[in-house]
């Protein structure tokens, strides 16, 4: 793995030279990064900083990590696993990646590099209605499935015109009789199956913009105002306007999107273009930190498969000859060291 400096690999000169570099620094990204690293292959993340997980207040979902842990301190803990197996974290932007004979050439807002392969983990921002509004993560949610089970028995809204806001404020029932449907001054948009689904259905339609917000001393949401002068008390609720997919780079290398924006990927991460993974939210599927840690592992994996060096093919073997015991193992000197030195192969 290359320190600063300039490197050079098939006419490409860079700063850096890797096997594997993970764009995006998020769950699915930074597990992507410590299964290759783990696997012997050298790795760096760069990450702009903030995304989704970093705006957990609370980790919910994730078997084995205390709900009390803010998503900052999940990030913080993961970054520190995947320097001690080698990987390199570096808090660069990415602007521009080309691929240039069977390899990425990345310029970053703090210089350059060369991949063999390519994980985007740049994940999606959730629109954001206008204000007044709750404090997020104090009242103000996106992930039904994360959230839910806070609001049990307790009055929600859902914000929304759409179809998703639509059937989120009926999944909600699932958990409290109490749901109101916010238009916020819009006009539905969503189908005349689901309006006949919601006049089946005990949601309260609010069409008044909202005017105020009502916290409490500990900075919770306690009541929505509307304009017609009416007050609503609320514990939280769900914000529907839907997502825009952080898929430049995915665009500029010609991958495969899918009609919602997201990158279309194989069941391990691989796009259509060769050597380019996605993983996370960025790709279909569910946005979930589990999720998207389980894709990161596959595509790892995947990674590593194609990479590795042995077993040699028949073929290989025949051309070249037996493999030497000289020529063995097959990570670097660098990962071998860091591996050697590591706590978990003492025995911790």
């Amino acid at each position: 793995m290359s320190d600063q400096g300039d490197e050079t690999r098939d006419g490409i000169e860079a700063d850096h030279d890797y096997e594997v570099v993970v764009v995006g620094g998020g769950p699915a990204g930074l597990t992507t990064a410590l299964y290759a690293a783990r696997l012997g292959h050298e790795t760096a993340v760069f990450d702009r900083g903030g995304g989704r997980a970093a705006m957990m207040q609370d980790t919910h979902n994730v078997i084995g990590v205390p709900e009390s842990v803010s998503g900052n301190e999940f990030l913080e803990t993961a970054i520190d696993q995947i320097e001690s197996y080698g990987a390199d974290y570096r808090r660069e932007f990415v602007t521009d990646v080309e691929r240039v004979d069977g390899a990425f050439a990345l310029e970053t807002t703090d210089g350059s590099a060369i991949a063999d392969n390519v994980v985007l983990a740049t994940g999606f921002s959730d629109e954001r209605p206008e204000p007044p509004l709750p404090r997020t993560g104090r009242g103000l949610h996106y992930c039904l499935h994360c959230d839910a089970y806070m609001f049990v028995d307790e009055p929600v809204y859902v914000m929304g015109h759409g179809e998703s806001a639509a059937h989120v404020a009926m999944i909600m029932l699932n958990f409290t009789d109490e749901v109101d449907l916010l238009l916020r001054g819009d006009e539905p948009t969503w189908s005349d199956e689901t309006e006949r689904l919601l006049e089946g259905h005990p949601v309260d339609v609010v069409r008044e913009d909202v005017t105020g917000v009502r916290n409490g001393d500990d900075g919770w949401l306690e009541a929505l105002e509307f304009e017609d002068g009416t007050v609503r008390d609320y514990t939280g609720g769900f914000a529907m306007y839907g997502s825009e997919y952080n898929n430049d780079l995915a665009t500029s290398l010609g991958a495969e999107l899918t009609d919602d924006g997201t990158v279309a990927v194989d069941d391990h991460g691989r796009t259509s273009v060769d050597g380019l993974y996605a993983v996370g939210d960025l790709t279909p599927g569910h946005n979930q930190v589990s999720v998207a840690m389980g894709q990161g592992a596959k595509a790892g994996i995947a990674i590593h498969t194609e990479r590795r060096e042995f077993p040699k093919s028949l073929a290989e073997l025949e051309a070249e000859g037996a493999v030497a015991a000289s020529d063995v193992p097959a990570m670097p000197d660098g990962l071998r060291s860091q591996a050697s030195g590591h706590s978990s192969a003492e025995g911790d």
